[in-house]
């Protein structure tokens, strides 16, 4: 038997130990690795100020010293805390305030980062906003983007500066398109892949604690931007960083295995609210592009094609090809229109795209573009994206089982809707989709009356089977 005196000594040896081994616990962060890059630090930065020049001029960049120096002081805070071994030397990093209402913030290869006013709004304390901004600063740390390059391995860092602007400007990923030479090359640099949204949730939510911050802040501030979600668009964030799923969890999660260090950047954010709220109220992107004060990604997209409602013109025999920047080429109509939107570019005939009573409407011609897919199964994630377009579109709906198609020598579905038109006439929109090489859902959408739809039947056949898409 034990001596009781060593009976005694077990318990608190054992408690010791416990003890030891949380503190272990405590201090067992998540090891975050950058993924295969094939690219330098130097061509991040290269990228970076080229694509932050050209956001500066479209952007409403917000000019008060007070604001500045606090996001300034609360970014070079988190560079601080950020490790060392990610936190390149060639980097020049930039903290810039907008003065736009969506929750939005984002940030460039090599170190620019803005932040919407909307962003400050939406917070409650200044730990949300931060949060955001190490998460933002993580993708740069880990060089997301040119990782995003490495995968396309076609694109060229000298083409992608404008396009990485043109994915900015507008409000998501998809917006490269509206950079019709470019189409596709912000996608790739822009969009991050669940996996990518995960490190930068760990790696953010470390980097957080070392600047004297909870991370657990960050959690909240992703459950207002999920809350803001429901029931209508997503906020701008979203459309660009999409929820890996338990998001919340595995930050807080995160949080419980952290020591959160002293602050060190001191206070204004308080201040930075106050200074914000005595500003006249701030535009949306969309605002801007109505009152003409800003651009919806600089594609010069026309108002209208013509004069909608009167007599739409067949197809051309003749055809021109068209493309979208290195992901895709086409061949359409000579007499067919390109007009590049915010994630597609359309091509119409004359008279069949424009103002009508009221609403922008598009009674003939083809869509392409890209969509986040809702899953890696193309039927789920075309069901997700039909069922987008009839929500959007209440006169509309699915007519038939989804068909097997054949889009760029690849596996695709085709879907056939029907319903009223804007000028009261029976519509057939037809669907295609096929899934990217990175998981993102490419579409090609026709439209017409179904008066003309004999008319026009051979030519959307024929654009069809004319798409190359190169993005593997």
């Amino acid at each position: 038997m034990m001596p009781a005196d060593r009976r005694r000594r077990v318990p608190a040896l054992a408690a010791l130990l416990a003890a030891g081994l949380g503190v272990i616990a405590v201090t067992a962060q998540t090891v975050v690795t950058p993924p295969k890059n094939k690219y330098t630090p130097e061509q991040d930065v290269q990228l970076g100020k080229e694509a932050a020049a050209e956001v500066r001029q479209k952007y409403p960049v917000i000019a008060d010293d007070q604001i500045n120096a606090y996001l300034d002081r609360a970014g070079r805070a988190l560079v601080a805390a950020a490790p060392a071994n990610l936190n390149h030397p060639a980097f020049e990093y930039s903290f810039t305030p907008v003065n736009l209402k969506e929750i939005n913030a984002f940030a460039l290869p090599g170190g620019p980062m803005f932040v919407n006013r909307g962003m400050f709004d939406a917070a409650e304390v200044e730990g949300e906003v931060v949060g955001v901004m190490a998460h933002e600063l993580a993708h740069v740390l880990l060089r997301h983007g040119t990782a995003n390059a490495t995968k396309a391995q076609k694109f060229q860092v000298g083409a992608v500066a404008g396009a990485i602007a043109g994915a900015i400007i507008g409000g998501g990923w998809g917006e490269a398109i509206s950079q019709g030479s470019q189409f596709g090359l912000g996608a790739w640099l822009m969009k991050y892949s669940r996996d990518y949204e995960k490190q930068a949730d760990l790696l953010g939510a470390q980097i957080m604690a070392r600047a004297g911050f909870d991370p657990r802040d960050l959690a909240r501030m992703f459950e207002a931007i999920e809350r803001e979600s429901k029931g209508k668009t997503p906020p701008q964030w979203l459309s660009s960083h999409p929820n890996p799923g338990n998001r919340v969890e595995y930050i807080r999660a995160e949080a419980d295995k952290l020591t959160i260090g002293p602050r060190t950047n001191g206070s204004g954010f308080a201040s930075a609210k106050t200074r914000f709220a005595a500003m006249p109220p701030p535009q949306s992107m969309a605002d801007q592009a109505r009152t003409g004060n800003g651009d919806s990604g600089g594609s010069g997209a026309p108002a209208s094609v013509g004069t909608v409602g009167q007599p739409v013109p067949p197809p051309a025999s003749q055809y021109k090809t068209a493309r979208g920047g290195q992901l895709f080429q086409v061949s359409v109509p000579s007499n067919w229109v390109g007009i590049n939107g915010n994630n597609a570019v359309k091509f119409v005939p004359q008279n069949a795209y424009g103002p009508y009573q009221g609403q922008s409407v598009f009674t003939h011609g083809v869509e392409l573009g890209v969509a986040r897919a809702a899953s890696r199964d193309l039927s789920e994630s075309t069901d997700a994206f039909i069922n987008a377009i009839v929500r959007a579109n209440p006169g509309l709906r699915v007519s038939g089982a989804q068909q097997p198609v054949r889009i760029s020598q690849r596996s695709g579905v085709g879907t056939l809707l029907v319903g009223r038109s804007a000028l009261g006439q029976t519509e057939r929109v037809g669907v295609y989709t096929t899934l990217l090489a990175d998981g993102s859902l490419f579409y090609y959408l026709t439209v017409s009356p179904q008066d003309d739809a004999q008319i026009y039947a051979p030519a959307f056949e024929r654009v069809g089977t004319s798409i190359r898409l190169s993005d593997r």
